[in-house]
């Protein structure tokens, strides 16, 4: 009630303290100061007013559309997400009562309670049991955690690296049911063996070795684990309906993208369970090596297309190790430095000469085979690049070297860097500040030297120093 009255043409009736007067300065400009501050919050507080009343004016329109997404989700989640809800309590359940047993047994020692199980089910051990529990979501879940040791402490990137190929297994008699569903035929007349224990067991499908009757090749099948498609669907949707709503209730995050984060990732993810397409990214692989002549540094295992179906991947078996794991390539390269260069090199390559590019490389995908090559393995996930977002990046790079800065503002605009519906001028002359900001900053070369004292060699070392107050008013600039 009392803001109101900043409306009025006459001042409030609050009166400030009585503060001493300040010699040297005229009564009529300590009047204009007291009257400017008066005026200034007065503006500030319609401005506030303004930016909350067209929030809420936002918040009512999108709210039918919010609701409309939320009933549609729901309908397409259908009763998945009811039994999803009553597996996250079971395994909530269940590894709660492991972590109970583990302190009654802890307690009856003289050691006391170790500081893991002082953490309760928030420490690393038992959050990635509940990962593994809840399924394969969550399990990539786990698996970012693990790639991710600038993000998360040590002790969670170390302990998570378990969700790389040694999730729970399923037990095969469920992997032949699949089999014998989707080849259509016996087992035994399509493979002359298939090993019972699993190569390995991911978050969507378990690996058997196994060798193809006839042509006696050793191959890997990659069967999909049965009921995997429901949880994705439930726990994909899920995430989406809570971003929605987060995003929804704080406008702010829009500039996020968290809710288009989502959608790729649920596409992203749903598209992993269909192996005839990673058979296809496999293929479009094999077809970029053999036509930049790097089928000798680099490999992906060959697809037996006539034993292959949407839940069932027969591969060519390739042998070989991590590249995490240095004391076995040291053993089958002399230069590991070289093996890793060359893995780089050519997955940069896929990116600008293949229709799809790896976008789930990590230790378990990427082998040093016993011949040398490196061998990529997994192509459920796949990025794509399009030939538009290709021009506008050199458009884009073409206008630095150039200074042309509509025509990077363009480009930006073209690559999705922003809204659709901005001003390309202002943008420009945004962006024409910045790059003017970035060659007017403070630097300083800093170079020392050093002379060895048994040779003749001179070591040189050199820093550049940049005022740190100019870069941090820059990058708030940029994110403005």
């Amino acid at each position: 009630m009392a803001i109101s009255a900043f409306r009025g043409s006459r001042l409030p009736l609050l009166h400030p303290p009585q503060l001493p007067a300040v010699r040297g300065v005229p009564s009529g400009l300590r009047k204009f100061n007291y009257r400017s501050k008066r005026f200034t919050l007065l503006a500030q507080y319609s401005q506030t007013q303004d930016l909350f009343s067209s929030r809420l004016q936002n918040s009512i329109e999108n709210l039918p559309k919010l609701v409309e997404d939320i009933v549609q989700t729901s309908i397409n989640t259908g009763p998945r997400g009811a039994i999803r809800l009553a597996q996250g309590i079971q395994a909530f359940v269940g590894v709660g009562s492991e972590w109970l047993t583990d302190v009654s047994k802890s307690r009856s020692s003289t050691s006391g309670l170790p500081t893991e199980l002082q953490l309760g089910l928030l420490s690393p051990l038992y959050l990635r049991r509940l990962f593994e529990r809840m399924g394969a979501t969550y399990i990539k879940l786990g698996q970012f955690i693990a790639s991710s040791p600038t993000l998360f402490p040590p002790e969670y990137v170390e302990e998570f690296q378990n969700c790389f190929d040694r999730t729970p297994a399923v037990p095969f008699g469920e992997i032949k049911r699949t089999l014998l569903e989707d080849l259509g035929r016996p087992i035994e007349s399509v493979y002359e063996y298939v090993d019972p224990t699993p190569i390995a067991s991911a978050s969507v499908a378990q690996v058997h070795g196994a060798r193809l009757r006839g042509s006696q090749d050793d191959v890997v099948i990659k069967v999909l684990k049965p009921g995997i498609e429901d949880v994705l669907v439930a726990d994909l949707n899920f995430v989406y309906v809570v971003a929605r709503i987060l995003e929804f209730l704080n406008p702010e995050l829009s500039r996020t993208s968290m809710v288009g984060i989502v959608k790729d990732i649920r596409e992203s993810m749903l598209e992993e369970v269909d192996f005839k397409k990673e058979a296809a990214n496999i293929e479009s692989f094999r077809r970029y090596l053999e036509a930049m002549g790097l089928t000798r540094q680099a490999t992906a295992p060959k697809v037996y297309q006539h034993c292959s179906t949407r839940r069932v991947l027969t591969m060519e078996r390739l042998y070989g190790v991590p590249l995490t794991d240095l004391d076995s390539i040291s053993s089958l390269v002399s230069s590991p430095e070289n093996s890793l260069i060359t893995a780089l090199n050519v997955w940069f390559g896929s990116l600008l000469a293949c229709e799809t590019f790896h976008a789930d490389v990590h230790a378990g995908n990427l082998w040093l085979l016993r011949d040398g090559r490196i061998g990529f393995l997994d192509f459920g996930i796949v990025g794509r690049i399009s030939p538009k977002t290709w021009a506008a990046m050199d458009l884009f790079l073409a206008s630095i070297a150039t200074e042309e800065y509509e025509s990077m503002a363009s480009a930006l605009i073209e690559m999705g860097a922003t809204d659709k519906d901005i001003d390309a001028k202002a943008f420009a002359r945004d962006l024409e500040k910045i790059f003017s900001s970035i060659q007017e900053l403070d630097t300083e070369l800093v170079v020392a030297t050093a002379r060895g004292t048994t040779t003749n060699t001179t070591a040189v070392s050199a820093n550049i120093v940049v005022d740190e107050r100019q870069m941090n008013a820059l990058f708030l600039d940029l994110v403005s």
